[in-house]
């Protein structure tokens, strides 16, 4: 098996077909030409301001097609694109910035409520590597100048006037992208993420979906994301058009899947809630969709079988430090595992189960936590040698930190986080299988198990419940209910009711602030 470049991958489709639909975003239509000459430009003009291979490029925009042809500006260069959420505040922003050691930054002008400009203009004096920022966006001409400050289109007409020249590198070990995970289990930590590992997942998962030049895909999760990395990815190796959304609306996003004809519609599981929740939903013309992936959080099977009435979606699971896929359910599976497990892995990816405290890999059947080895796998953390190593068992085996089950087909069932196990009265409580049973409660929209401390057990379960709009519940029922599916120690002890779930910018609930509520919320009482 030969490794995987993502310019020269690239370069191989617009030689393909140059005039094919590559971009969509608001009105404008880009060819797999118009894309190629611009992303050729801004790296010409990108060389002029330092950047080479090895560098580091920060973008700080939602979805956009600058987005996009800064990737590919970065692949050209062999330097290194790192994708930065647009919502971070200014330490966030700085911290980030600052561990990636990014020489150069491109800015959205008004990607929210903030001007993100001016936080740059900041952080050009407080980060010596900071040389350089381009501003992206539609108000480039009122935007702010200075001298280390050039407004993209800018910076593309120059690099028209300058060539570029093909950049020789090992694809399985130059990094084309450096993500930060979301921080969901403590601080972000870049991820390195080499030519290979990332082109080589998008291949195979397109190969499970079936996917090709002729597919239409939804821009709609947000690029910053391992996932929206991904879906990039694989629509421009595989030849295919993505449409934009800068930022996901449900009611836009059906607008865009009925007028662009949309064949592959990706989300996190609150997305495709959000979808058939809107109220358009039941009188759209969806039939142009057939497949795509649910994956960033755990997704229930009854979720699952509503978006299957009108997207033959496939469940994934992976994370950023697996570029992102580990495995995936096909279209010719078993029927009842297409809807309980998160398949089986992708072509060349090996998955074990380990002993959560010898770190020793089981055989099948056994609960433990999940290890995968393949060409998937991260090249390791950024400037963390020590926190890398303790990532891996000595046989290369990568540790998810995900509970998980294996079957003897090689199909995988997620449990849940290691670090989210719940420990009451001396059982090992697994918050996804009492979040599966509540799902099931006609009154219940969504469900996250958090445990919280307790002199006398150790843990108490507490069920943190998103109700159904106008639906009347109380807890008791809802233990009532969970006691006729479980045994009793599995039952919680508290349920608590939210309007809203704290949520990460990548679509996660953030369980250790909902303890963290309920815990204070007890202190107290």
């Amino acid at each position: 098996m030969g490794t995987y470049n993502l310019a020269t991958l690239f370069a191989e489709r617009v030689r393909e077909g140059p005039g094919r639909e590559c971009l969509v975003t608001g009105s404008r239509r880009l060819t797999y030409d118009d894309v190629d000459d611009q992303a050729t430009a801004l790296a010409a003009a990108l060389r002029e301001l330092g950047v080479g291979s090895g560098s580091r490029i920060a973008v700080d925009a939602p979805n956009c097609s600058e987005w996009v042809t800064s990737l590919l500006a970065a692949a050209k260069l062999g330097a290194v694109f790192v994708p930065l959420n647009p919502a971070l505040g200014y330490h966030e922003l700085k911290y980030q910035l600052r561990h990636a050691e990014a020489g150069v930054a491109l800015a959205a002008a008004t990607p929210g409520e903030a001007d993100h400009l001016e936080l740059f203009e900041d952080l050009l004096g407080d980060l010596p590597d900071l040389r350089s920022v381009i501003t992206v966006g539609d108000e480039d001409e009122e935007a702010w100048r200075g001298e280390h400050v050039i407004a993209f289109g800018e910076a593309v007409a120059q690099g028209r006037r300058r060539a570029v020249e093909p950049v020789a590198l090992d694809p399985a070990e130059a990094p084309l992208a450096i993500i930060y995970t979301s921080g969901t289990m403590g601080k972000p930590k870049g991820v390195v993420l080499t030519h290979h590992s990332l082109v080589y997942t998008a291949i195979k998962t397109a190969e499970a979906l079936k996917q090709g030049g002729d597919d239409r895909v939804l821009g709609a999760p947000p690029f910053f994301t391992v996932f929206g990395v991904h879906l990039v990815v694989t629509a421009l190796v595989t030849g295919g058009t993505l449409v934009l959304q800068s930022r996901f609306h449900p009611r836009e996003a059906l607008d865009l899947i009925e007028r662009e004809r949309i064949t592959i519609c990706h989300g996190v599981p609150t997305m495709f809630q959000l979808l058939m929740r809107d109220q358009s939903f039941g009188s759209r013309d969806l039939s142009t969709v057939r497949t795509g992936i649910v994956a960033g959080s755990p997704v229930s099977e009854s979720l699952v079988r509503r978006i299957r009435q009108w997207n033959d979606v496939q469940i994934a699971y992976g994370l950023t430090e697996t570029g992102p896929t580990v495995t995936i359910t096909r279209h010719g599976d078993p029927a009842d595992l297409r809807h309980r497990s998160v398949g089986r892995p992708i072509d060349g990816v090996e998955v074990q189960v380990a002993d959560l405290k010898t770190r020793a890999l089981h055989g099948p059947e056994a609960v433990g936590e999940l290890a995968v080895r393949g060409p998937n796998i991260m090249a390791g953390y950024y400037r963390m040698p020590t926190e890398t190593k303790r990532s891996f068992t000595d046989d290369g085996f990568f540790l998810t930190g995900d509970l998980a089950i294996l079957d003897e087909e090689g199909f995988v069932t997620i449990v849940g986080r290691c670090k989210d196990m719940i420990i009451r009265g001396g059982h090992n409580i697994f918050p996804r299988e009492l979040e599966d049973v509540l799902r099931t409660h006609p009154a219940v929209e969504d469900a996250c198990v958090v445990g919280v401390p307790n002199e006398i057990l150790g843990e108490l379960v507490c069920a943190c419940i998103l109700p159904v709009e106008g639906a009347i519940v109380t807890g008791d029922e809802l233990k009532d209910f969970c006691r006729e599916h479980l045994a009793d120690y599995r039952v919680p002890d508290l349920v608590r009711f939210f309007d809203t779930f704290p949520m990460t910018g990548s679509g996660k609930v953030k369980r250790s602030e909902l303890a963290r509520v309920v815990g204070l919320e007890l202190s107290a009482t």
